[in-house]
């Protein structure tokens, strides 16, 4: 279940509709898609071979093409982060440094949970996210993402560009998908 938490008060807001409503307010995207179409194997498998990729993102064909139509999306990829992935911790301290895009950063969650904290008037407003969920935090909104007490998330990644969603850290320091 989608979650809001502010972090300077700890006030929540819980469920769907209360976290969709909330947000629309500021510009970012949530909805839920659920994972109900998935086997099991795609949902908890976080060693995914291309074609299982593949499969995954051909079981949201539909949604990933009414967002693509709506906002200009041209390519979706698979990212998975957990206990397997070389060099977490570093690669998780990237990720937690707060920035911003030239282009959206849209997440689906396939399976796993994790915490998008987002700058919204001057305050953070933690966006906590499981399976089925999508966020879409949009182009300049300060952000940064953290897995929470689980460690791991399977997520579909949706892009105008490749070279739209690096990382700007402030001014004069950007990161690419790669680093």
């Amino acid at each position: 279940m989608p979650k809001i938490v502010f972090r300077d008060t700890g006030e929540t807001i819980e469920g769907a509709e209360a976290v969709k409503e909330f947000l629309a307010q500021y510009g970012v995207t949530y909805e839920k898609w659920g994972v109900d179409r998935l086997p099991e194997n795609l949902r908890t498998n976080y060693d995914l071979t291309p074609e299982e990729q593949q499969q995954i993102i051909d079981a949201y064909r539909e949604e990933l093409e009414r967002l693509k139509k709506e906002k200009g999306y041209i390519t979706e990829d698979i990212v998975v982060l957990s206990e397997k992935t070389p060099n977490l911790d570093d690669l998780m301290a990237k990720f937690k440094r707060e920035h911003h895009h030239t282009d959206d950063e849209v997440r689906f969650v396939v399976d796993g949970s994790g915490i998008f904290p987002v700058k919204i008037e001057g305050r953070v407003v933690e966006i906590h996210v499981g399976p089925g969920d999508l966020i879409v935090v949009p182009a300049g909104a300060r952000h940064w993402f953290e897995l929470d007490e689980n460690k791991k998330i399977k997520c579909i990644r949706v892009f105008k560009t490749p070279a739209g969603w690096e990382a700007i850290y402030n001014e004069n320091e950007k990161a690419t998908m790669n680093d």
